[in-house]
């Protein structure tokens, strides 16, 4: 009686189809997923005893035998089954049609998630920032989404899709040194060189600045003249450390900044508006300020107005020397001017 009910069989192919080969089959994709978790695990475990090799490529190659392994598992089992290949592509087609607009997102995704593990593109242990501003490491590359984790220790899930169609920011791609730019204003009137002077005081005082002189010394550039301040911006080489916290290093930056100004006795300025009164009770220019006692200050602010400023020399703007200086790391001092687009092409402050 139990032999005829195992020999049972039903024939939604065509071909007879058992219990045991449907039991068998089950095995088969039961064997399959537990040799790709257990084959995955030994393969993360090599990689944290190769200290040479980065930790992304060990990550690429354990995902990508492990999908191998469901993909050979699956077949085997359908083959286990006794269904003729070429019926059940039929079937899998009819059934793709029909889901792959409902599940058009997830297949993309997956794909995605494919694309960027040999692409490598984007690795685990990257740091990116997303469109929307999102800074973070990349902690792992699943099927559906990507997991990023923020400084703050927020994990973040972003479909595998983003990275592939939409634009991403990978400040560890190819190098860990990046330069930063810090704005700072101050008011109208103040030397420009008793600026520069604070501003590198406060890049002397972070612990995040790569080098204080050569070509990545901290640079002090008047970037733009303000309604209501002179615009500086304190240009810094980061140290591998501080690339993966921007925040809080232009938060570090900003502290310093002001306590050296404030050391100094810089003003920092605030948003201010000049009014004009051109008439006030019948009375108008001269007459009008005098009514309101501001004769002696108009007066002394043309004064202060038309006093000479000293003059910096070249030696002194830190834009001219960027200019005509490559301060990019990787790049040999030997190599000339000339040849610095054939180096590195498109290099341009």
């Amino acid at each position: 009686m139990n032999g005829n009910r195992a020999r049972a069989a039903v024939e939604p192919f065509g071909a007879p189809i058992t219990l045991v080969e449907v039991l068998t089959a089950v095995g088969i994709l039961v064997a399959a997923v537990l040799l790709a978790f257990v084959l995955r695990v030994l393969i993360l475990r090599r990689s944290r005893t190769q200290q040479s090799t980065h930790i992304s490529t060990w990550y690429t190659l354990s995902r990508l035998v492990a999908y191998t392994v469901l993909v050979v598992g699956f077949f085997l089992a359908i083959s286990a089954l006794g269904v003729p290949l070429s019926d059940f592509a039929v079937l899998a087609g009819a059934i793709g049609v029909g889901l792959g607009f409902g599940l058009q997102t997830l297949f993309s995704n997956f794909i995605s998630g494919i694309v960027l593990l040999i692409d490598k593109s984007l690795k685990v242990g990257d740091f990116v920032e997303l469109e929307s501003g999102v800074t973070g490491d990349v902690r792992d590359i699943k099927i559906r989404a990507t997991t990023i984790v923020t400084n703050d220790n927020i994990d973040i899930l972003v479909p595998n899709s983003e990275f592939v169609a939409g634009r991403v920011v990978n400040w560890t791609h190819r190098d860990v040194l990046r330069r930063l730019r810090v704005p700072f204003g101050v008011a109208y009137g103040t030397d420009k060189n008793l600026v520069k002077t604070a501003a590198l005081e406060a890049a002397a005082a972070v612990p995040f600045t790569l080098h204080l002189d050569g070509p990545q010394r901290p640079q002090v550039w008047l970037s733009e003249f303000g309604t209501s301040s002179l615009n500086f911006e304190l240009v810094i080489w980061l140290n591998p450390e501080a690339t993966r916290k921007p925040v809080a290093v232009i938060a570090a930056y900003n502290w310093a900044l002001h306590s050296a100004l404030q050391t100094h006795g810089i003003e920092i300025p605030f948003p201010q508006r000049d009014l004009h009164v051109k008439t006030l009770f019948g009375l108008s220019d001269d007459d009008a300020r005098s009514a309101l006692g501001l004769a002696d200050i108009a007066t002394r602010d043309d004064a202060e107005t038309r006093r000479p400023q000293p003059m910096a020399g070249e030696d002194d703007n830190d834009a001219i020397d960027d200019v005509g200086a490559d301060t990019s790391p990787g790049i040999s001092p030997d190599i000339s001017p000339d040849r610095v687009d054939e180096v590195r092409p498109g290099a341009h402050d």
